[in-house]
């Protein structure tokens, strides 16, 4: 059931009675939007009581603040909300690679041919009209950091993407974010004579992966043309690693997983961002003094192998700890594959011990800055793209429901009952 309500003027000002389409079509363009929130949660200073937030035709953000202190024209949409939040992001997803049928034709987000593969891309195989996205986006999700899964040593580079569900190339915020590697069980094979069968091999492919990586982007600058190598898309890939430009995501969640990527970080000086790190109570020091953030593990992901030591008070532990992190739907290959990440920081928020504003900030503001989108969205302010979620009541609430997103200065509401 759709519960945002319209109004046809404010104390703000006059506006036109307007008709609310109950799904915004893929590629409108956005039009004015004044947004009245009985409370607005910008995820960039205190949350603001009657608040106003309007959206120009650019889609970006042009005000917010108390409704008091600002006027708009008559040509402006109104829209008024109990609550309004930044658009979710999901710091850490396989949505868009994973369909919503779960069936092999809807299933790319693991490769097994080749234990590494970092010149795999996302962008090549994200379908954003797939029935997943407009799920996802229907809680309140925005913004994917989405890609190919753990499961091999090196599965792919990820991408980021709003869920507008246009096509992978409008939605796309940065094509090739992150290079996915694997550490500990998901990155070995424990087949007889493949590799890498044991940690301590996977780590020297990689460590060997990076020093010819190291030799194919020297000669590529050699003044000598005819002495450059040819293009290689693994070893470029490697390449940007080795820049900075394209940083490695690494799921480790094993303490011992968790040390050996930031001593290969270390060695190559790379910038890398952890991904699950289940085991992150028993390296907190190690990881902060490395300054390296964290995407953690969901906080209702099955405790077992590599997961054995998650809990679900983690996160608060980050915290605590000054270790920045965001929150994720991850990844299982059994179900569910997708989970969402406005549950993931509900549970944290409480049986966690996390509080709301840090929960939300996880899944907002904290996670576009590990994302590096955070001059673009992840909070609510002037000039910031106009990405917000739209609820009824408090969005950790299980009975809240989410009425609305507005994606780039779309608004977009559910096509049926949640």
């Amino acid at each position: 059931m759709n519960l945002l309500r319209l109004i046809t003027g404010t104390t703000a000002a006059l506006a036109a009675p307007l008709t609310l389409p109950a799904a915004v079509e893929s590629g409108e363009s956005a039009m004015p939007l004044a947004i009245h929130a009985d409370l607005a949660h910008t995820a960039a200073g205190a949350p603001v009581r009657d608040a106003l937030i309007l959206v120009g035709r650019d889609g970006k953000i042009a005000y917010v603040g108390p409704a008091k202190d600002m006027m708009y024209t008559a040509d402006h949409r109104v829209v008024r909300t109990p609550v309004v939040t930044p658009g979710l992001i999901d710091a850490r997803a396989t949505a868009g690679l994973s369909g919503l049928l779960n069936q092999p034709h809807d299933q790319d987000m693991l490769e097994r041919s080749s234990p590494i593969q970092p010149e795999l891309r996302a962008i090549d195989a994200y379908n954003a009209q797939d029935p997943l996205i407009d799920w996802l986006r229907g809680f309140g999700v925005t913004t994917l950091n989405a890609g190919h899964a753990p499961g091999t040593l090196v599965s792919g580079q990820t991408m980021i993407v709003k869920t507008a569900g246009r096509g992978a190339d409008e939605d796309a915020i940065n094509p090739a974010a992150f290079t996915a590697v694997s550490l500990g069980n998901s990155g070995v094979t424990r087949e007889s004579a493949k590799s890498p069968g044991t940690r301590a091999k996977a780590i020297a492919m990689l460590r060997a992966e990076l020093i010819k990586a190291q030799e194919y982007a020297r000669k590529r600058q050699l003044a000598d043309e005819t002495k450059r190598p040819a293009r290689d898309l693994r070893l470029e890939t490697f390449a940007r690693a080795l820049d900075g430009t394209q940083p490695l995501l690494i799921t480790a969640h094993r303490q011992q997983d968790i040390l050996a990527a930031l001593r290969m970080a270390k060695e190559f000086n790379l910038r890398i961002v952890l991904d699950g790190c289940a085991d992150a109570h028993l390296a907190l020091d190690a990881i902060k003094a490395a300054g390296v953030p964290v995407i953690l593990h969901p906080t209702m992901a099955r405790a077992n192998e590599d997961t054995q030591n998650l809990a679900m008070d983690t996160a608060k532990r980050l915290h605590d700890a000054g270790i920045p992190f965001a929150l994720q739907s991850g990844y299982e290959s059994y179900v569910p594959k997708t989970r969402v990440v406005l549950f993931e920081a509900a549970v944290a928020a409480g049986k966690g011990g996390l509080g709301f504003d840090a929960a939300l900030r996880a899944v907002t503001i904290d996670a576009a800055r590990i994302l590096g989108i955070d001059t673009r969205t992840g909070s609510l302010e002037v000039g910031k793209d106009a990405d917000l979620a739209l609820y009824d009541g408090d969005p950790f609430d299980f009975t809240t429901h989410c009425t609305g997103t507005v994606i780039d200065g779309v608004l977009h509401t559910p096509a049926g009952p949640q």
